[in-house]
């Protein structure tokens, strides 16, 4: 926030207080404003710092976090960053991906130059520097919270994304199912075979049938695809394409043949879960598919109400 800009919300306040005499007002809306404008100059001298290498990474440089960070000294600076190696490590993450020590040219007193230390740093590493330094410092207290969020931003991001997918996943299975039912239609004479097939296309993926693993995961009067994961949607997804291009490509005209075509395609995607680790029936649901989407939809509502606009 720029002095001027300061000065005449100051100003303003001041001729409140003076009209009205309610000092504390303005201290309190003054001090307020003061807090604002130096969590701008600290996040601007974060992200002013900030470098990004060719393959589009973000690092700091750790000399340069050192004084944002309010440490005068490169050994006690050093401490720290020890101790954030440590936590990187417990955390199951390589130490190297975050931490990359390299060198750095400065001149000395003498006009020459002299290579000293220096490490790079990601924004994970940057958090770890933050959650294990000196709380007491303002600089860290301020980006223990500030890092915290942004980690916590790009979580949030992920997990729409997944869900996302997922919901996406739901939607292209209900249209491969439409489409075999109208295959069964038009090769068959009738529609009504479509869910005794789907049925034993769910007892050939999951071992169990629809009734059983609708039990299992505790579904009432809801469709099972509903609560499948995202994997799992995809296998049926698959079986079901297979099953339509064969019962095209072989003119199948009886439910028997497409019936023991859709048994088959969804017992070959089982052995291929399976022998990557995957049992089907031993995952866990996940939360129902049509709230997940109600909540997508709300959050975009959301964002196109409150746009970001241009400075």
């Amino acid at each position: 926030m720029p002095n001027r800009d300061l000065f005449f919300i100051r100003q303003f306040f001041i001729s409140i207080a003076e009209e009205k005499q309610h000092f504390l007002f303005y201290n309190n809306w003054y001090i307020y404003v003061m807090k604002i404008s130096h969590i701008h100059t600290l996040t601007g001298n974060f992200e002013s710092h900030a470098h990004t290498t060719s393959d589009g990474v973000e690092f700091w440089m750790a000399r340069d976090l050192q004084h944002l960070l309010g440490y005068s000294k490169w050994d006690n600076f050093q401490g720290v960053i020890s101790k954030s190696k440590t936590a990187c490590e417990l955390s199951g993450q390589q130490i190297d991906d975050h931490f990359a020590d390299v060198g750095k040219m400065v001149v000395i007193g003498s006009g020459a130059e002299k290579n000293i230390p220096d490490i790079m740093f990601t924004r994970f590493a940057c958090y770890l520097i933050a959650q294990n330094g000196d709380p007491r410092k303002e600089e860290i207290a301020f980006a223990q919270r500030y890092f915290a969020v942004q980690t916590r931003k790009a979580e949030l991001i992920e997990q729409k994304m997944l869900e996302h997918e997922r919901v996406q996943a739901r939607i292209k299975l209900k249209a491969t199912e439409k489409e075999l039912s109208q295959v069964i239609f038009e090769q068959t004479g009738g529609s009504q075979n479509f869910a005794l097939i789907r049925s034993k296309g769910d007892t050939a993926l999951f071992g169990k049938n629809t009734q059983q693993m609708k039990e299992k995961w505790n579904i009432k009067n809801k469709p099972l695809a509903d609560f499948m994961p995202t994997i799992l949607l995809k296998a049926k997804d698959f079986a079901t394409e297979i099953t339509i291009y064969n019962a095209k490509e072989n003119e199948m005209n009886t439910e028997s043949q497409i019936s023991k075509e859709h048994v088959t395609n969804n017992k070959s995607v089982r052995e291929t879960l399976i022998s990557r680790g995957i049992q089907p029936e031993n995952l866990k649901p996940e939360e129902d598919i049509n709230k997940i989407d109600r909540r997508l939809k709300s959050d975009e509502k959301k964002n196109l109400k409150s746009p970001k606009k241009l400075k």
